[in-house]
């Protein structure tokens, strides 16, 4: 029996991985869930897992989730305080990071701290603050598990092979809602065209993420600190069918590539049973089906944000963080009618040519960074504006 806290439960990673816990009830014990705003979903939830704690987002909150809770054996805390209460649990021994954005940072850094596993499905923390979460892993000899689908279809094709032989990392991308719209149309693309992903089904932000293929440009920084591997051995394939995950490249030619249905259980699962192979309720993949698999260069032309991350991660240590945080800032905007889709790559792109990049010495200095880039980004955001 393993016993898990999931931060970030009512997100589309939590659900997910609620159902595989649900699933296998003799493997897996829930001990801390944490949420946001969506309550009604959490309080079922929290009847239905039985966790010692649950922490929402808000302390205002705090007061209405107990009523609701009233009768139950659980603790309800809010706020960041909470959150590493959550991560810190004494009885968990993996603590699955699904929090969105870098809101995620403190908490999961906390988890290691405690010298929890962490089955890692926010690409923000790496992005942010890599090489100081790297070293904290290092230093308390956890065991850092990718969540994301690319990043679990490379860790599992490099099992059993050593790292020096490996030439090139490639990652797949679906190429989102837009891969076939002319770009003279992008600037007039609509919120809900945007959130028409042809193949997942993710939560707001990472679809709007992969509607500008900065979702993609997160996860090549990821995959930088994840294999510990040169910006310059990671490739990017535009992959419609979203059927192979990712590949790695060998030095002798040979190319291992990881297949599956698009579900974010399979990923999830292997992450949570690991070495183990659990079973999901995903589909079982059919090639046949499939009149072929097609790969191609992403167009950075049209898609600019891609482009923006390589651009950050070469830049130096405090870049990303500042992409980050004016991505966040710009698809937040975006996703309230403020800004159109073609203006998010705008404001990413003056916030970093504001920025002087820098070294990064603690999550302390992550977060101002973060802070300083959201602040330029809202700001950049009023004068474009709608």
């Amino acid at each position: 029996m393993k016993n898990i806290t999931i931060l970030g439960s009512t997100g589309s990673i939590g659900v997910s991985t609620l159902e595989i816990v649900a699933a296998h009830p003799d493997r897996f014990r829930v001990v801390a869930l944490t949420a946001g705003k969506n309550l009604e979903l959490f309080v079922r939830q929290i009847k239905r897992f039985a966790p010692r704690i649950a922490v929402v987002a808000s302390h205002s909150d705090v007061p209405c989730l107990k009523e609701l809770c009233s009768g139950l054996d659980v603790t309800i805390l809010g706020g960041v305080e909470g959150l590493i209460a959550a991560a810190t649990a004494d009885e968990a021994e993996m603590v699955v990071a699904a929090i969105v954005g870098a809101a995620g940072l403190i908490p999961t850094a906390a988890a290691i701290r405690a010298r929890k596993d962490i089955a890692l499905a926010n690409k923000e923390i790496l992005v942010t603050a890599g090489h100081l979460f790297m070293d904290l892993v290092t230093e308390f000899g956890v065991r850092l598990f990718p969540v994301d689908s690319e990043h679990s279809a490379i860790f599992q094709s490099i099992e059993g092979h050593r790292s020096k032989d490996i030439s090139k990392i490639i990652l797949t991308a679906s190429g989102g809602p837009f891969l076939n719209t002319p770009t003279e149309q992008l600037s007039t693309v609509t919120v809900r065209d945007a959130l028409n992903h042809p193949n997942w089904n993710m939560g707001k932000k990472i679809t709007i993420d992969s509607a500008t293929m900065m979702n993609k440009g997160l996860e090549v920084i990821e995959a930088r600190w994840l294999f510990n591997t040169g910006i310059e051995k990671i490739q990017v394939n535009i992959h419609p069918q979203s059927i192979i995950h990712s590949m790695v490249e060998y030095i002798d030619g040979c190319v291992i590539a990881q297949l599956g249905t698009p579900d974010m259980k399979a990923p999830i699962a292997y992450a949570l049973a690991y070495p183990e192979r659990i079973a999901t309720g995903v589909k079982p993949l059919d090639l046949t089906a499939f009149s072929g698999l097609t790969f191609f260069n992403p167009d950075t032309a049209k898609f600019p944000c891609l482009e923006l991350a390589y651009r950050a991660i070469s830049s130096g240590e405090s870049m990303p963080a500042v992409m980050n945080a004016a991505n966040e800032i710009a698809v937040s905007q975006f996703l309230a009618g403020r800004i159109g889709f073609t203006q998010i790559a705008e404001i990413i792109e003056r916030t970093m040519a504001a920025h002087a990049a820098h070294s990064l010495q603690s999550i302390e200095e992550v977060l101002k960074t973060d802070l300083w880039g959201r602040e330029c980004a809202r700001e950049i955001c009023k004068e474009i504006g709608h």
